[in-house]
């Protein structure tokens, strides 16, 4: 049986991600395993309907309909989060983000940032790998100990020379991240930064994890922002329970 319509427009929607914000048509067509020529008539009808658009340079992004669809998405956990997301920026000036699990990836679901924090790779929307982040290792510390076999058995990344991917000694930090409450990491993900991070913890489960990346230059800092992280993962936590999350 072959591809319904459907099936075809969602592979052309998919297409994009955020690291393919914006595609040719050649690319779209590739990248959704479509024929060029039904490629060609779906983005078409999928123009005409504002679910795609085109930048400056002519090439497709998504577009403002599915952006208007997306607000209507449930957002709880970022409405409860994002005031002490804000409020740990304003404190530390530093990059500040808020992430979920989603199968073997981390899922970012909300930033707060400003001019001088140092730029980091993530973004609301973006997924990275567990073991190499911050907010990853936060997260898959308090998975529970089959999830963490199954992740550790896999051929994990390597980002930077520094990443840990050793399945021993990872499984030796991640219990080191239980039993001190927050992770930290040394250029794993990306050369130049650091970060630090808490998991958001209700009823023992951790449902997000909150983080705070800095400059590697500045990496004697992290331990004074572990405070104002805690508090700020707490908070979120207590916050999530009273508005019945």
């Amino acid at each position: 049986m072959g591809a319904t319509v459907t099936s075809k427009v969602l592979a052309i929607l998919a297409a994009f991600d955020a690291d393919h914000p914006q595609l040719t048509l050649t690319e779209v067509a590739r990248r959704s395993g479509l024929a060029l020529s039904t490629a060609h008539r779906l983005v078409g009808e999928l123009l005409a309907w504002q679910a795609l658009g085109r930048g400056p340079d002519g090439r497709l992004r998504i577009g403002l309909r599915l952006w208007e669809l997306g607000q209507l998405a449930p957002g709880k956990l970022q409405d409860v989060a994002r005031p002490w997301l804000q409020d740990l920026f304003a404190a530390t000036g530093e990059n500040v983000h808020l992430a979920v699990r989603d199968g073997l990836e981390v899922l970012y679901v909300d930033k707060v940032y400003g001019r001088r924090a140092v730029p980091i790779i993530s973004r609301v929307g973006s997924r990275l790998p567990m073991h190499p982040t911050g907010v990853g290792k936060a997260l898959l510390a308090h998975e529970p100990g089959w999830f963490v076999d199954a992740y550790l058995s896999r051929k994990l990344e390597r980002p930077t020379s520094h990443t840990i991917t050793e399945p021993g000694r990872l499984a030796r930090e991640l219990a080191t991240v239980r039993a001190q409450g927050y992770a930290l990491t040394y250029e794993e993900m990306t050369l130049g930064s650091c970060s630090a991070a808490a998991p958001i913890l209700v009823d023992g489960r951790a449902i997000a994890a909150v983080g705070i990346v800095l400059s590697s230059r500045r990496a004697r800092e992290l331990p004074r922002l572990i405070d104002p992280l805690l508090k700020v993962a707490t908070g979120v936590a207590l916050a999530w329970g009273a508005a019945g999350g």
